[in-house]
């Protein structure tokens, strides 16, 4: 009698949705990350810490395909891919959203959305097909902060301008959300609603970054914690395993404890 065959315990939850290994980047003379290694997986959210100089920004761009990378490999979806340039990263279903937002406030919600994307109908605008898919976004993320999907950019809160941007990002079948300093400059009740979308856009699958200083926000948000320390990754390990004194040792000195940089490379 046959008998079936085993099936495997590992899941398209237990794979990276990124894997980064061995990345350098330099302009001229200056490196600015060395082999930095990082995973990123689906429905969790890792934040992105490390101090001003640190090479935070130079590799999201890396990842987003601005600054080519030197030297490493990526994987994407346990695939080896190249990012050659932002087209490449926007095919794979990466999007960044970045600090200055890059909405325009003459323009509605639904506007905002498909700016640069639009769909048509022949030669005119689908307004009803791009409304209906706003709405389905913002329904999907649970948003219920804007009034309406017709209102413009302009009259919008802080917070609300980040859930534009953020649901923009998931409009187009991202896989993985860059989220820059979401929640600088906002105040308390307005911080409240971002954190909770970022929540909810990691609950809904996708792979989430979170860039941020702020120690609460990571450890009220986030499943991991990914330290630079001058451009090298002192620590990539689930928020469980540290507390906010270590992820503030490793973010100023590189290490904590029996965590972090190996003495040779603290030296560099």
């Amino acid at each position: 009698m046959s008998t079936a065959e085993p099936t495997s315990t590992t899941t398209t939850l237990d794979r990276p949705t990124l894997r980064l290994r061995g990345v350098n980047k330099s302009f001229g003379a200056v490196q600015v990350l060395h082999d930095v290694n990082l995973d990123v997986y689906p429905g969790k959210v890792t934040a992105l810490v490390g101090d001003n100089g640190a090479g935070k920004s130079t590799l999201i761009k890396s990842i987003a395909g601005i600054h080519p990378m030197d030297s490493g490999t990526v994987e994407f979806e346990g695939e080896p891919v190249q990012l050659s340039g932002p087209r490449d990263a926007a095919r794979l279903g990466i999007e960044v959203v970045y600090q200055d937002l890059a909405l325009a406030d003459n323009l509605d919600v639904v506007q905002n959305m498909f700016l640069g994307r639009e769909r048509k109908r022949g030669v005119v605008l689908d307004e009803a097909s791009m409304e209906e898919a706003a709405r389905d976004t913002l329904t999907k993320l649970s948003v219920r902060t804007l009034k309406s999907v017709r209102q413009l950019v302009s009259s919008l809160s802080g917070g609300q301008r980040q859930t534009v941007a953020i649901a923009k990002a998931v409009l187009w079948e991202s896989k993985l959300v860059i989220l820059d300093e979401p929640t600088a400059a906002l105040g308390v009740a307005q911080t409240r609603q971002v954190l909770d979308l970022v929540r909810r856009l990691a609950d809904t699958g996708h792979a989430v970054v979170f860039i941020t200083h702020n120690m609460v926000d990571v450890f009220e948000v986030a499943d991991r914690v990914a330290a630079l320390y001058l451009g090298r990754v002192a620590a990539d390990v689930p928020i469980s395993d540290v507390d906010r004194t270590q992820v503030i040792e490793l973010i100023t000195s590189g290490r904590s404890g029996d965590v972090g940089l190996a003495a040779e490379d603290l030296e560099d």
